[in-house]
């Protein structure tokens, strides 16, 4: 059974079958549910923060 997982960029869910997992160099993983948000994080290197269309908009970090 697929289990799911949780968009990195969006905040989606989206099932493990689906989207696409991303390594970075420092070996931590990186789930995202479509190319949008992965070239949004990826390439562009956007803060999902200040995308309107994303579940973290307008969050700040805990320590602050």
């Amino acid at each position: 059974m697929p289990r799911t997982l949780k968009c990195s960029f969006c905040g989606k869910s989206f099932l493990n079958t689906t989207g696409m997992m991303h390594v970075k160099n420092d070996g931590t993983l990186v789930y995202f549910c479509s190319r949008r948000c992965r070239v949004s994080s990826v390439t562009m290197k956007r803060d999902s923060r200040k995308m309107k269309w994303t579940a973290y908009y307008g969050k700040r970090e805990k320590g602050r």
